[in-house]
């Protein structure tokens, strides 16, 4: 029995395929949520991890009605708990040269790092697939890979050792006390920790004086710079800058992208605020 973990919906989906096209790779599929790369990850004591997360992700996305609720944890102790019970039993984890991949790689040896041996990583950073034409390329995400060449990637399957679940422990349990906004991917298997206002000036140089949609100056930095956040995220900075005066706001800011504004503040013709270059 294998436990596939990925990391995102969007990854799932061509794991998903190949695992129905190769025999080899039947197993469960556990996607995690949460994009550790973001948001504090150093809980307080008596507070449960997930709470923190959840609370986390209830201020960058408010929900009345559906409160956010992270349960990553859980449902990751349960897959540990059937690998207790079945020596059989193995995890895929499934990793991308992307923030969120490498800090959910990080804290999972906290809960899977005792099962040696049964504990395998494929890393893709650096390695070519063919896209849908059959041309090379270098994806930053597992759900950039075709289900066919997936199911080549399973032999690139390798057991954490137990000298990386020492070293790579340490790194989780680094990031952990610095409790930065951000975590960065620096390379292999290095986060480096910033500050939560780290693609703020990304988000800025796309801004004018004139009210335009949320949603097209988030998409053109993350089409630009390759933000590795996601959109709800920088939409929650769009509003933490507009508390602070650096921006200015118009619309319905509690509900989509799409149905809020924002500018640069005053008329430009005595800008305060100058454009990144």
């Amino acid at each position: 029995m294998i436990y596939h973990i990925v990391i995102g919906d969007v990854a799932a989906a061509p794991l998903k395929d190949a695992i129905v096209q190769e025999p080899a790779m039947e197993g469960e599929v556990m996607v995690l949520n949460d994009v550790l790369s973001v948001g504090p990850i150093q809980k307080e004591e008596g507070q449960k991890f997930s709470d923190l997360r959840s609370a986390f992700w209830q201020q960058v996305a408010p929900n009345e009605k559906n409160p956010i609720q992270v349960t990553d944890l859980e449902r990751l102790l349960e897959t540990a708990n059937e690998l207790s019970k079945n020596e059989e039993a193995k995890i895929w984890l499934w990793m991308a040269p992307w923030p969120a991949d490498v800090a959910a790689y990080h804290w999972s040896l906290q809960y899977l790092g005792k099962y040696v041996g049964r504990y395998f990583v494929i890393n893709i950073a650096g390695l070519p697939f063919l896209d849908e034409n059959g041309k090379v390329f270098y994806p930053k995400s597992i759900g950039e890979i075709q289900p066919k060449e997936l199911i080549k990637a399973r032999k690139l399957a390798r057991a954490v050792t137990p000298a990386e679940i020492e070293t790579d422990g340490e790194e989780w349990r680094k990031l952990v006390k610095e409790n930065a906004g951000v975590r960065t991917h620096e390379g292999g298997k290095r986060l480096l920790s910033k500050n939560e206002d780290h693609y703020d000036n990304q988000l800025i140089s796309f801004c004018s004086h004139q009210y335009q949609k949320a949603s097209k100056v988030i998409n053109q930095t993350l089409a630009r710079y390759n933000v590795p956040t996601g959109d709800v995220y920088l939409g929650w900075r769009l509003r933490r800058m507009a508390d602070s005066g650096r921006l200015e706001l118009q619309g319905d800011t509690t509900k989509m992208l799409k149905d809020f504004e924002v500018k640069l503040p005053g008329d430009g013709t005595n800008a305060q605020y100058s454009l990144p270059i």
